[in-house]
């Protein structure tokens, strides 16, 4: 079978250079779906008020809280996909995209209903501000209508990353981007649809990024074609996704499970810090998302080396990975605390709301580097088969740690800054043993083929 001529080869070279190359594109597609949202909050912010604005914004933790697990699932494609790859396994690759667009297809449809009979019950459960909670309700409700389209989306263009292709999803979103901002205008402004005319915008852009990026699929002549008609779940890979995927999955589900604590807690200030918490994790969403563009490099190198036997490679793959996420976070975490107050503008004109956002912008932007650090080494240690791993240290290391500060420091000194410190302690608690457990791994790595030289 022939390969796709979009495919890299991720195991031979200048690893650093093929990183940056691999993850430039990949926090560009980022940074676009981050625009759908931060086109929701400007445009809400600006013409439809305060309320509104804490509407669609207060929703993004909730939102991840449901979506997160079966994204984890299409990491699991990826890995899965890079590895048979990697050890030109081409059988393996068709097998593993026809069940990942068969399973992405399925989550979506699942979330579409969980999402949209059940958010008034869980907004409620938020604590979300009495003047919001209906606003909140109906963007959840047609945000949710369009998840099918979201999977389908994630699922095809983690098995293109899975095969060094980066740059053909961000060509969808761009297109899908700018729908997205038209749209906004359109609905918002000219006819005054408020929360549901960004959320309608959101779902018809990402149907065409979805669209797009499937049929990208099915033009392909290599190993990844997707034939629509022979869509089904091969039992070999839908186990070996399940087992990469549903640990990363679940660990990022229990995280947005705290990030949901935490969001209760900021409710319980009133809908001004709702607000300038929402305008601030908004563009905090930038600088972690070109962050993470190296932690999904390093499961994608780290998974095809190892799929080739390229043992040699996996440090450099680790190190290298770890320098570009600290320059990324020190030079975006810090222009975005420094100019924090301009940033802000773009979201609110109310004064109160920009010092409301300041107040988070200050402390976590400044110390986004180290949840760089902690994910590269997750991703790592998922790229190298150990998915469970850092499943474990993340919930215990992260999200026990925030819950139990909530419940005991937060109760004691009860104000945002004392909520917000909790960010950065989880995360370098977390890398450190993340660090360790990659040491042991590696250790174990050596042993294992020196045992095999010496047979």
């Amino acid at each position: 079978m022939s390969r796709s001529s979009q495919s890299g080869d991720l195991t031979s070279g200048p690893l650093l250079q093929k990183i940056i190359l691999f993850s430039l594109p990949l926090a560009a597609s980022s940074i676009l779906q981050l625009l759908f949202n931060a086109a929701d909050v400007v445009v809400v912010g600006r013409f439809a008020g305060s309320t509104a604005l804490a509407a669609v914004g207060s929703n993004g933790a909730l939102i991840n809280l449901l979506v997160n697990l079966f994204v984890g699932l299409s990491l699991g494609a990826n890995v899965v996909a890079a590895r048979c790859f990697g050890a030109k396994d081409y059988d393996g690759v068709q097998n593993t995209v026809r069940t990942s667009v068969a399973l992405g297809l399925v989550s979506g449809v699942m979330l579409a209903f969980v999402g949209f009979f059940a958010a008034r019950g869980l907004l409620e459960l938020m604590s979300c501000p009495e003047d919001v909670i209906d606003l909140s309700e109906l963007y959840l409700k047609i945000y949710f209508i369009g998840m099918p389209m979201t999977m389908l989306y994630n699922f095809s263009s983690a098995l293109l990353r899975s095969v060094g292709d980066t740059r053909r999803p961000l060509f969808c979103l761009a297109a899908a981007g700018i729908i997205n901002v038209v749209l906004n205008l359109v609905f918002v402004i000219g006819f005054h649809l408020s929360v549901a005319g960004v959320a309608l915008a959101t779902i018809i852009s990402q149907t065409v990024s979805a669209c797009l990026v499937t049929w990208i699929l099915t033009r392909e002549e290599g190993p990844l074609h997707l034939d629509l008609r022979h869509l089904g779940f091969h039992r070999g890979s839908l186990i070996q996704i399940l087992r990469v995927g549903l640990p990363a999955g679940l660990q990022s589900t229990v995280f947005s499970l705290s990030n949901v604590v935490i969001q209760s807690a900021v409710n319980s200030f009133g809908s001004i810090v709702v607000a300038g918490n929402s305008a601030a994790s908004n563009i905090e969403g930038f600088v972690y998302t070109a962050m993470n563009s190296f932690a999904q490099a390093a499961v994608t190198f780290t998974s095809q080396n190892m799929g080739a036997r390229r043992y040699d490679n996996l440090d450099r793959v680790m190190r290298n990975c770890l320098l570009c996420v600290v320059v990324t976070g020190l030079v975006l975490g810090g222009g975005a605390s420094l100019l924090g107050t301009q940033l802000l503008h773009f979201y609110s004109t109310d004064e109160t709301v920009v010092a409301a956002g300041l107040a988070r912008l200050h402390i976590i932007a400044r110390t986004y580097l180290l949840c760089g650090c902690m994910d590269v080494l997750a991703s790592c240690l998922r790229g190298r088969g150990y998915s469970v791993l850092p499943m474990v240290v993340s919930l215990v290391g992260s999200c026990l740690l925030r819950l139990v500060w909530i419940a005991t420091v937060f109760q004691l000194f009860r104000s945002t800054t004392t909520l917000y410190i909790s960010y950065p302690l989880s995360w370098i608690l977390t890398a450190l043993v993340h660090l360790v457990c990659l040491l042991v791994v590696r250790k174990k790595l050596l042993d294992e083929q020196c045992t095999a030289a010496a047979a």
